[in-house]
């Protein structure tokens, strides 16, 4: 199985570069950094007990380690190693950063002891989220759930929980886009993730003005959500919906 490694930093209104760590010690390890941001991978646990190791990226050498003695095989000051920890850093990440990265480790003879294999995507960070409501002309309300970032996640809640189906008016909780049904209020929140950040924004919402009316007018049954301030259908019109039935899919 593959180990995806990553710390997301988690804060509200806001989203920001982080640092995350990557423990590169395992094979087929996946690991997630900024764009902009550093990644710190771990490589190996004690340095010291290690002759030789070769550090490559697409079969270009970045590090190479003989006999407690590091070369660099790279114009790029982004990259250091440190033989404290066993970890490399890679700062201001950029696209081309993301790739196959390979550990070859080889005993004092240059005999192969191991090799390890991991895969960095370099990710842009979620920017700030923006909330925009829209009245529709059956009374639903239309929320969209605006951001810039690679490969994002939605998440809707409503007054702390999940939206319900008797809320929502389309089903789909993990889209950039909700309609909600007729009257609904409270306060709603857009999160917004991907692998390497996360934001959110809320907004207060009170609903499109419609009220449901279910009287006879002429001899005619009238059942059905109008506009409150146009509303001449009935006299003494019912705030009360009917029951929403729903089917399971």
């Amino acid at each position: 199985m593959k180990a995806v490694v990553g710390l997301l930093l988690m804060l509200l209104r806001g989203s920001h570069g982080i640092e995350p760590s990557c423990d590169g010690r395992q094979d087929e390890t996946q690991c997630y950094g900024a764009l902009g941001g550093a990644v710190d991978i771990l490589l190996v646990d004690n340095v010291s007990e290690i002759p030789r190791f070769d550090w490559d990226k697409n079969s270009s050498n970045i590090i190479r380690w003989r006999n407690n003695s590091i070369v660099y095989n790279t114009n790029e000051s982004r990259f250091l190693f440190f033989p404290s920890n066993g970890t490399v850093r890679i700062s201001n990440l950029i696209r081309t950063d993301s790739g196959e990265y390979k550990l070859e480790l080889n005993d004092k003879d240059g005999k192969k002891t191991g090799r390890r294999i991991l895969q960095l995507f370099v990710q842009a960070p979620v920017s700030s989220v923006q909330l925009v409501p829209e009245c529709l002309s059956q009374g639903q309300m239309k929320v969209s759930c605006r951001s810039e970032a690679d490969i994002l996640q939605y998440n809707w809640r409503l007054d702390g929980h999940i939206l319900t189906d008797s809320e929502l008016f389309s089903r789909n909780n993990e889209s950039n886009i909700i309609v909600l049904r007729q009257n609904i209020s409270g306060r709603l929140i857009c999160s917004v993730r991907n692998r390497v950040s996360y934001s959110l924004n809320e907004t207060t919402i009170s609903g499109c003005g419609f009220i449901f009316i279910n009287c006879t007018s002429n001899g005619t049954q009238i059942a059905k959500w109008v506009y409150k301030e146009n509303n001449t259908l009935c006299v003494e019109p019912t705030t009360v919906p009917p029951a929403v039935k729903h089917t399971s899919v």
